[in-house]
């Protein structure tokens, strides 16, 4: 289910997010959601790895080799 939000801009943001939609043929709506959904994922993807990371066993931490 779709949620509606009301976001503020700056100007320069409002007239770039036209310019790309229109680029992309799709509406600013659309587009700034789309960002939103890959955003949420790249963090999630990568708080996920963090947590895994931390739950390894020390001897299986990665360490740097010496110079």
């Amino acid at each position: 289910m779709q949620k509606t939000i009301t976001i503020k801009i700056s100007a320069e943001a409002a007239h770039w997010a036209r310019r790309k939609a229109a680029e992309e043929n799709t509406s600013v709506s659309k587009l700034v959601g789309r960002m939103l959904e890959r955003e949420m994922r790249l963090t999630d993807e990568y708080w996920k790895a963090y947590q895994e990371w931390k739950s390894l066993p020390p001897h299986l931490e990665w360490i740097p080799p010496a110079d």
